[in-house]
């Protein structure tokens, strides 16, 4: 993604505003601290004891939406609290959609539709521009999605919706930008093995869906080689289509106005009338269990992973899933309690029911840990799976999941722009208009046989593989204890950098 934004003296406008607000706040805050701090004091409880007003019910505020003639679907929320507007597109396509051969491909589509200029303003007049407005627009394509989106005071809303359309519309992806992406990826690759943590992220994934799987798959030098402007223009040529499009738009503007400045920027984009729908990637575990090392003997300790493929948020039992989640992460979840509290077995811990929206994601645990605990990190985490697996969880701790996996959700509706992010998502994927009001009454319904009789059926013992990285050698007890046979993953960057092909 990129972003180009710096401060102008109408960006400092917006920024006093916010400070203001934030000043308030804060003020508030000390004076009600202030108010109760000696009756605190006297009264102080554990905060298992403390009780709260039922959450609100959510309101979605008041929106808009229809579709142009052209295809192109549009949402509209008005919040006039600020005198801001800020817009978004999304755009059914999405890294997963390259080929292989050019992996990196969709990621400079995104960078360099915004940096590369439009028909009209070269890179750096509209630079300038946005600049002068303190404005905004970004563009990107991540796994399954394209984006694009603007920010801008009120006052320039017209100017920059414009210029926001001509990005969608008409970017040049000038060369001389795409060499400068190129540059910058590869730079990217050269530091890729700089942290352990995103080694065993990375690595991770090959292992549950496979090295060459979309999901999985890394931007390599060679990769990069086999990239040329024509090969932008032609993916860009194949997806951005306003019948394969979603525009949100909210903030302090009218909407008949807003309505007619659409028409004005889009009404006459041509759809594609043949477009068909993406076949998408099919998903299986490639590695089904097995102990995996990346050997690093600078570090000093271990970061691992263990997990394997999930599923998606229309899972019927995504409630209940959440739920477990909450029974085991967080202040007062079991892993930190029992594997870092009570064991002191590590840094960081954690283990996540992580759904996708249209593809299986994984159930994934793991944090750090020293070198000399790493297979005492690793049985800790399994026991708790059985543990979940085989006993109930108890009244008071299911209470204090499901608060905490409610608290969470409510505040993804803080503000408008959440909102309606949420709701343009969802259509995106197909998700009916009322999952966000199902979610939470299952939520609110799920037992604590739920909570076992899905940690029994998802949580798969026997699939479960482990990555470690770390120094093996001060691993003690060494990783065999684990599993007899530890298979090593080879980290080492294929290829050197070379030209750009043009």
């Amino acid at each position: 993604m990129h972003r180009y934004k710096r401060k102008g003296k109408k960006q400092m406008k917006i920024h006093h505003l916010k400070r203001f607000s934030y000043a308030l706040v804060i003020a508030c805050a000390f004076l009600l601290f202030s108010f109760n701090f000696s009756w605190a004091a006297t009264e102080a409880k554990h905060y298992t004891e403390l009780k709260f007003a039922p959450l609100p019910e959510i309101q979605l505020p008041k929106y808009e939406r229809y579709t142009l003639d052209n295809g192109m679907v549009v949402y509209l929320m008005e919040d006039h609290e600020l005198p801001l507007v800020s817009g978004a597109a999304v755009i059914r396509t999405g890294d997963r959609l390259e080929p292989a051969a050019e992996t990196g491909l969709a990621e400079l589509v995104g960078t360099v539709m915004r940096t590369g200029g439009t028909r009209e303003h070269t890179p750096d007049e509209l630079n300038q521009m946005l600049e002068s407005r303190a404005a905004a627009v970004e563009t990107g394509i991540s796994t399954s999605a394209g984006s694009a989106s603007f920010e801008a005071l009120k006052e320039d809303t017209q100017t920059v919706v414009g210029l926001f359309a001509q990005v969608l519309r008409e970017p040049v992806f000038a060369q001389e930008k795409l060499d400068l992406a190129k540059t910058q990826l590869r730079g990217s690759i050269a530091r890729r093995n700089d942290d352990p943590d995103d080694i065993a992220g990375r690595e991770f994934k090959k292992l549950i869906y496979g090295q060459d799987s979309p999901y999985a798959r890394t931007i390599e030098y060679a990769t990069l080689d086999n990239i040329s402007r024509a090969d932008l223009v032609k993916f860009y040529q194949e997806y951005f289509y306003p019948n394969n499009m979603i525009l949100g738009i909210v903030g302090d503007f009218e909407t008949p106005a807003m309505k007619s400045l659409i028409q004005a920027k889009f009404g006459d984009w041509k759809a594609n009338p043949n477009l068909r729908k993406s076949q998408l990637p099919e998903v299986s575990q490639a590695k089904t269990g097995g102990v995996f090392v990346v050997d690093q003997p600078q570090l000093t300790q271990s970061s691992v992973l263990i997990g394997h493929l999930g599923g998606t948020f229309k899972n019927p039992d995504y409630a209940a899933l959440d739920v477990l989640n909450g029974v085991l992460n967080g202040f007062g979840g079991r892993l930190f309690n029992e594997v870092r509290s009570r064991q002191g077995l590590a840094y960081s811990v954690y283990g996540y029911w992580s759904p996708r929206h249209d593809y299986p994601g994984m159930f994934i645990s793991g944090g750090q840990t020293r070198s000399d605990a790493t297979v005492q990190f690793v049985k800790a985490i399994q026991g708790e799976i059985k543990r979940l697996q085989t006993q109930r969880v108890p009244s008071s701790e299911l209470a204090f999941a499901k608060e905490s996996t409610l608290n969470s959700f409510v505040f993804n509706f803080q503000d408008p722009k959440q909102t309606l992010s949420r709701l343009m998502r969802y259509e995106y994927y197909g998700y009916p208009e009322d999952f966000l009001f199902r979610y939470r009454r299952q939520v609110e319904a799920t037992t604590a046989a739920d909570v076992q009789r899905v940690a029994q059926k998802y949580l798969q013992s026997d699939k479960l593989v482990t990555l470690v990285v770390g120094n093996q050698k001060s691993i003690n007890p060494p990783l065999k204890q684990l599993s007899a046979q530890v298979i090593p993953i080879d980290v080492t960057i294929p290829g050197s950098p070379s030209q750009a092909k043009n």
